[in-house]
């Protein structure tokens, strides 16, 4: 079919095209193109950076004990290896003999079960009146003797200030009375992807290598912590750069190289820095009380699915970090936050989702009371909490016993669920805790609705939307309440081996109408 509308034009002569194309484009508003953007241009040569920052970046060398652990992450130094008849297998190998720790073979030494370990990494001169050094904590754990390697190849000793595991910061001070060459941390905020970087440091101990690259994605969350929000480079990082700066073209450091992905062990163009931003409040506490103090709220969150939200009614989609548990007498339960709670804010401050909110509060102030606004009973609310420090061993608070004398087993139609009453003869068949309460999950039916969400027997039921559940019976009530309002899915509050989480469970199947 013809577009209805003027008949499309023809030109006989391609010059008769080429005419009327012009005159169209000087008569037409010329629209944005790619060609109009501004482009910063690559520099020409980073040898005015790398001779300005080179300095600042040393090597940092680690004795360990021989029962220590090697204190690295898989980017840590390693041997070098080059494939067989390459032009460097001589030069790795001359290299290896030159610098080959005693007792290695090829070279007399004690026995592997004598000889002391000795980890490689890099760091950076934060602060030459001081003389502290940054690196990582990976670097120097486990360390029984720390020296620093500058760039001019002098060796100096060094002593452990703090470390941050968490992070995986640490902070070192040299032991020198000489001159140093310190850099500054920037703003890693201002770091977008695209914008050039610099990486320095000492992959596979070849001291003051320098790569060049992009930032390739901003708060990337490797599995690494609670506190992951990464910057991701496609400079080249190796084994042995962790704990050297990233640097912006301003000369700053926007970033602490801390690991690698690597299938081969080598870079492949997929490496990872601690943002500047995280870095300088940790470095501050170390070097002030050779701690770090965090702000602890006492709950156990878990991301706001689509799901998740619908059954709660939550506006704006799913945001905000959901409260599986507030733990009893934390500072979240002291304030007024219950289970079920959908955290929006904090201090001020979105939580845009789940992960956002341990580095909100543990960037708060211990003792501070701030205000939390929470989503509850359909309507948002605003409750005011005080901040109290995170405990180094955190115990889980236990609930009051809610035995039973038999079983009933409901067959939860609809949901691929048999539920039973807890009693003595289930809490030693499921390993359940003598005071746990709730209704335990006895059969799971196979490719099911709850299957699908990886619900299993000897799993506890303790809440149906956000209310108590004690028999059987009260979760089918509300379960079929739920069903003659119509609602599309309903909220369970699950207790496993795991912990507690939130399970949203479908109560019909997609695309079928019910009758009302």
């Amino acid at each position: 079919m013809k577009p209805e509308g003027k008949p499309p034009v023809r030109f006989r002569t391609p010059i008769a095209a080429t005419l009327a194309l012009i005159a169209t484009m000087a008569a037409a508003p010329m629209a944005p193109s790619l060609a109009q953007t501004p482009m910063r241009d690559a520099p020409a040569s980073f040898r005015p950076l790398a001779q300005q920052l080179t300095p600042a970046v040393v090597s940092v060398q680690v004795s360990t004990a021989p029962a220590a652990r090697n204190a690295q992450r898989p980017d840590a130094p390693d041997a070098p290896q080059a494939p067989p008849g390459s032009p460097f297998e001589e030069f790795f190998r001359d290299f290896l003999e030159r610098n080959r720790p005693p007792g290695m073979p090829g070279r007399p030494g004690p026995s592997p079960q004598q000889r002391r370990g000795t980890s490689l990494g890099s760091g950076f001169i934060i602060d030459a009146d001081e003389k502290l050094v940054v690196t990582n904590n990976h670097v120097v754990e486990g360390g029984t003797e720390i020296n620093v390697v500058l760039n001019d190849n002098t060796t100096l000793p060094a002593e452990l200030v703090g470390t941050d595991p968490r992070t995986d910061i640490a902070l070192l001070r040299i032991k020198t009375d000489r001159p140093l060459t310190a850099v500054d941390f920037g703003n890693s905020d201002d770091a977008h992807v695209g914008d050039w970087v610099l990486a320095i440091g000492n992959p596979f101990g070849l001291s003051s290598s320098v790569s060049a690259g992009i930032i390739s994605a901003r708060s990337r969350d490797i599995r690494q912590g609670l506190y992951d929000d990464f910057i991701q480079t496609d400079a080249a990082i190796n084994r042995g750069n962790s704990g050297g700066p990233l640097f912006d073209m301003n000369g700053k450091v926007i970033g602490i190289n801390t690991a690698i992905y690597s299938p081969s062990g080598g870079s492949i163009g997929i490496g990872f820095a601690i943002p500047s931003n995280l870095a300088r409040g940790i470095v501050v506490q170390l070097k002030e009380n050779g701690r770090v103090q965090r702000g602890w709220l006492g709950v156990n969150i878990q991301q706001v699915t689509d799901e998740i939200a619908e059954s709660l009614g939550l506006k704006n989609g799913s945001r905000g970090a959901l409260v599986a548990r507030a733990q009893e007498d934390g500072p979240a339960a002291k304030g007024g936050i219950r289970n079920g709670d959908v955290i929006l804010r904090f201090n001020n401050q979105d939580v845009r989702e789940m992960r956002n909110l341990p580095r909100i509060v543990a960037d708060t102030r211990v003792g501070s009371q701030v205000p939390v606004t929470v989503w509850r009973d359909g309507k948002e609310e605003t409750l005011n909490v005080t901040v109290a420090e995170l405990p180094a061993d955190q115990a889980e608070a236990s609930r009051s016993p809610a035995g039973q004398s038999r079983s009933q087993v409901v067959d939860l139609a609809g949901l691929g669920l048999k539920v039973g009453q807890i009693t003595p003869e289930l809490r030693e068949r499921f390993s359940l805790r003598p005071d746990q309460r709730g209704v335990v999950i006895m059969e799971v039916e196979p490719g099911g609705n709850a299957a699908e969400r990886d619900l299993r027997p000897g799993d506890v039921i303790v809440e149906v939307q956000q209310e108590r559940v004690n028999t059987p019976q009260e979760v089918q009530a509300r379960i079929e309440a739920l069903r003659r309002q119509n609602r599309a899915s309903t909220l369970l509050l699950i207790e496993g081996p795991q912990g507690q989480r939130f399970v949203p469970l479908r109560l019909r199947e997609e695309g079928n109408q019910r009758r009302n």
